[in-house]
C-alpha cells in the first residue's frame, strides 16, 4: 500500500516557521496502531489522517505518542492540501473530528478556522506549575489545558521549563501568555507528555487563550503571536462559544509512504 504523504507549515506563509505538520489523505481509515506508528516515524507534533465522507471530511490528529482530540495547525495544513494540492474548489470546508464539528474557510488573507471555545475555569496557581516552568504566574486557568498568565512578554520568551517536572501533571500540557509589546498577546505551549517539549504554534491553545484575552482586553478580535523559536502568527476572533483563527501555510515536502502488507496484516490481528 502507498500513501500520500504531504509536510505542511502552518500559521506562517514563509518555509521553516510556524509549525510543521503532516497530513495523510486516506480512502479508508487504517487501524489506529498502525496510524499511531506512522505518527511516530513522522516525529512531527502532529500528523493528521483524514477520509472524505459525503460532504464532510472526517479528521484524526496523533502525535508521536498518542491521538488528540483536537489540533489546529494539523487541521489548517489539511486544509491547505485539499486546496492547494488535491483540487478542492469549496470555500467552506467542513471536517467531523473528536471536538464535533469544524470549519475552514478559503479566504485570500488564509485560512479561517472555526473551532469549539473552550469554558474555562480560574483555580489557584498549583505549585506544580510553578516548579514546572521555573516561573509563577500570577493567575492560572484550566480547560484541557492548564493556562498561565504571566505580566509581561519578556517573561513568556525567558521561560525554561524542567520538562521532567511535566510528568503526571493532568493537563494535555501547559501554555504560558502574557500581554504581547507588538501584538495582542503572546503564548508558548508546552506537552512533553504527548512527546512534544514544545509546540511551535499551537492553534488549538488558542480556544482556550482567546476567551481569555478577549475579556482583559475587551475586545473580539486579537493578533496572537506564539514566541517559540519558530514563532507563528494567529488572527483570532471570539464568536460567541467558537473561536475563529485566521492563519497561512505553506508547503515544505510531498512523496509517498509505503506499507508492506505484511504490516498491514500485522496491525490488524
Amino acid at each position: 500500500m502507498q500513501l500520500k504523504f504531504y509536510q505542511i507549515d502552518a500559521f506562517t506563509s514563509h518555509l521553516f516557521h510556524g509549525n510543521p505538520a503532516g497530513v495523510i489523505p486516506l480512502e479508508n481509515w487504517l487501524p489506529d496502531s498502525l496510524m499511531q506508528k506512522i505518527a511516530s516515524e513522522n516525529n512531527l507534533s502532529e500528523t493528521a489522517f483524514f477520509v472524505h465522507e459525503e460532504e464532510h471530511y472526517h479528521i484524526r490528529w496523533f502525535t508521536p505518542e498518542a491521538e488528540v482530540n483536537l489540533c489546529g495547525h494539523a487541521t489548517l495544513a489539511t486544509a491547505f492540501v485539499l486546496h492547494q494540492k488535491l483540487g478542492v474548489t469549496e470555500t467552506t470546508l467542513k471536517f467531523m473530528s473528536k471536538s464535533g464539528p469544524l470549519y475552514v474557510d478559503i479566504l485570500e488573507s488564509g485560512y479561517a478556522l472555526n473551532f469549539p471555545a473552550n469554558t474555562l475555569q480560574k483555580i489557584d496557581v498549583p505549585e506544580h506549575a510553578c516548579e514546572a516552568l521555573g516561573a509563577e504566574p500570577v493567575e492560572c486557568y484550566v480547560a484541557d489545558d492548564l493556562v498561565c498568565v504571566f505580566s509581561t512578554e519578556a517573561e513568556i520568551a525567558s521561560l525554561t521549563p524542567d520538562f521532567l517536572k511535566f510528568k503526571g501533571l493532568p493537563y494535555r500540557g501547559i501554555v504560558a501568555t502574557a500581554p504581547g509589546m507588538q501584538v495582542d498577546f503572546v503564548s508558548r505551549w508546552f506537552g512533553p507528555e504527548l512527546s512534544v517539549p514544545e509546540d511551535p504554534v499551537t492553534g488549538s491553545a488558542h480556544c482556550s487563550l482567546m476567551p481569555i484575552w478577549a475579556e482583559k482586553l475587551g475586545k473580539q478580535s486579537c493578533h496572537a503571536r506564539q514566541i517559540s523559536q519558530r514563532s507563528g502568527d494567529l488572527d483570532c476572533t471570539l464568536d460567541g462559544d467558537r473561536v475563529k483563527i485566521i492563519g497561512q501555510a505553506v508547503a515544505f515536502m510531498e512523496g509517498v509512504i509505503t506499507l508492506p502488507t505484511s504490516e498491514i496484516t500485522l496491525q490488524h490481528a
